[in-house]
């Protein structure tokens, strides 16, 4: 049975996640009749990971509401886990030209005045 998820945050993560889906470039294709090659469109040449990711995402908003079923990975009224959010905003990020980087760590407070032993 599926969960009660919030209407308007699928309908939200839909729109997001269709809106990149819709950003990616796509094949060259031949035109049947005349035989010409017509120029792939789209901005964003993603990763084939990154585009099955957004279609089975969208599958599974569209089908169940949600795209996570083990409450343990995200909040009960959300459509997305805490790391399919996480994925999406890489992805936009990506489709936004800006590079956003992986994990890096915080150098604590001082360490510029610190003097070396």
């Amino acid at each position: 049975m599926p969960r009660a998820v919030d209407p308007k945050r699928t309908r939200k993560a839909l729109r997001i996640v269709r809106k990149l889906a819709a950003k990616a470039v796509t094949p060259e294709t031949i035109d049947p009749e005349t035989g010409e090659i017509r120029p792939g469109s789209g901005e964003v040449d993603y990763s084939p990971w990154e585009n099955e990711f957004l279609t089975e995402v969208d599958k599974r908003l569209e089908k169940y509401g949600s795209a996570f079923h083990n409450l343990s990975k995200g909040r009960k009224d959300e459509a997305l886990s805490t790391l399919q959010t996480v994925k999406l905003k890489e992805i936009a990020a990506k489709a936004r030209g800006k590079k956003r980087k992986g994990l890096t760590t915080k150098k604590p407070l001082g360490w510029k005045k610190r003097t070396k032993p």
